[in-house]
């Protein structure tokens, strides 16, 4: 497998310069007439899609200066190196979302506009019901400059029917004896691929290339990618060799987990398990199986949660920033929010409640949402993130390359990850 090319990682440092140095001129007053707004977002799910038209047609309703609103959707994968190019080549989207990976050069970047005067300001808003948890990656300075619109621990998805198939208890018969543990995780998923030839254990999004969900398997293990500083490498730690080598030889000697090269979809039926977030809970709507949402499983260091944070900001030199911001007052309010809900678990205290977002969550049950998503963000941590995290994202792929092979040497693997990496990590 090849390493990312360097693209996202000169398009953010050309992002970086512009706006620091005050480079690319300023927003130019923006014609007459109304003024349409694009908005970036990695999602093309037609439901999500469905939505978020239906509440930019009802802010138009009132906004007579503002035109079209189009969500523009980019794949996930290739996502902030689109936007950054964008944004470098002056094509900048009026308002984007924003990964939690790339949230500290963003924040950090001036490329955003503060938010806190409108939210605060804005009728009916209730700025201060935004958990300080849920803010603090999108804050600097004391200003906020993304609205985090999701903050969405991970959990697991199970096809119980072919756990049933391949003679396997169910997830709540083993949360129950206290069995829900990685290692016996692991054997179930070998089981489900040995004698059903379904693949077992998938991680959404990872695919050999997307590193950082991993760490939705190595927090088990009480592993981190860096120091909470961020200032130290954490792949060569004992804690980290020692997950790194369970999934290895999940993947190639127990067959757990599909190999590289292996596509299997679990909301088709094609695996037993995955790891992801509820806001695919709409995949499963004409589900032809029974299923069931439950936690991560417990490591040798206990139970654990990873969260992913996505945020909504509004680029600076957008010649409708203005605009862009009273939106995002609308599209985030208190009614919106809990629309939003359905998808995406809301950063609102009022709303955090397991009855609350059983409401927008109709195939979700009130006790799978307070162990999964409740009790998740309550202890969770958030996914890796760094400043220069396009250039350490594709530094760390590449060096974790050798990894996804039979054979592979866990422990020097790790330790040519920190080796690429220490000096970038500015200790």
């Amino acid at each position: 497998m090849k390493p990312f090319g360097k693209p996202a990682a000169v398009a953010l440092a050309a992002l970086l310069t512009l706006t620091a140095c005050g480079g690319g001129g300023e927003a130019t007053p923006a014609a007459q007439g109304p003024q349409p707004l694009r908005m970036t977002i990695w999602t093309s799910n037609e439901a999500h899609l469905k939505l978020f038209n239906e509440i930019a047609a009802e802010y138009r309703k009132t906004r007579p200066d503002i035109g079209e609103i189009k969500f523009d959707p980019i794949p996930f994968e290739n996502y902030t190196t689109t936007l950054t190019t964008q944004i470098a080549g002056g094509n900048a989207p009026d308002l984007a979302w924003i990964l939690e990976s790339s949230a500290p050069d963003f924040v950090s970047s001036g490329a955003l506009a503060p938010l806190d005067d409108t939210l605060s300001t804005a009728q009916g808003y209730e700025f201060g019901d935004l958990t300080p948890s849920a803010v603090k990656l999108w804050q600097n300075g004391g200003k906020l400059y993304a609205y985090p619109f999701s903050t969405s621990p991970f959990g697991v998805f199970v096809n119980t029917d072919l756990l049933k198939k391949a003679g396997q208890k169910t997830p709540a018969e083993m949360i129950e004896d206290g069995t829900w543990t990685w290692e016996k995780v692991a054997a179930q998923n070998a089981a489900v691929a040995s004698k059903t030839g379904k693949a077992g254990m998938v991680v959404r999004d990872f695919d050999y290339k997307g590193w950082d969900n991993l760490a939705s398997v190595w927090g088990g293990w009480g592993a981190r990618a860096w120091s909470e500083d961020g200032r130290t490498c954490g792949f060569d730690s004992p804690e980290m060799v020692e997950a790194m080598t369970f999934l290895h030889r999940s993947i190639f000697t127990d067959k757990a987990f599909p190999g590289p090269g292996t596509t299997a979809d679990f909301f088709a039926g094609d695996s037993a398990m995955t790891i992801t977030q509820i806001s695919r809970a709409s995949l499963l709507q004409d589900a032809k199986f029974g299923w069931d949402l439950v936690p991560l499983p417990a490591g040798p260091r206990g139970e654990y949660s990873v969260i992913g944070q996505a945020g909504l900001g509004v680029l600076k030199k957008s010649p409708n920033a203005a605009a862009a911001t009273d939106f995002l007052a609308f599209f985030t309010n208190p009614a919106n929010s809990a629309k939003l809900a359905a998808y995406f678990p809301p950063p609102r205290a009022s709303q955090l409640t397991a009855d609350t977002m059983a409401k927008s969550n109709p195939l979700l049950k009130p006790g799978q949402l307070q162990k999964v998503v409740i009790s998740g963000i309550e202890k969770g941590v958030v996914k890796p993130n760094h400043t220069g995290q396009a250039e350490l994202s594709q530094t760390v792929r590449a060096a974790l390359d050798p990894l996804w092979q039979p054979g592979a040497d866990v422990k020097a693997v790790l330790a040519g990850v920190c080796a690429k990496i220490q000096p970038m990590l500015g200790a």
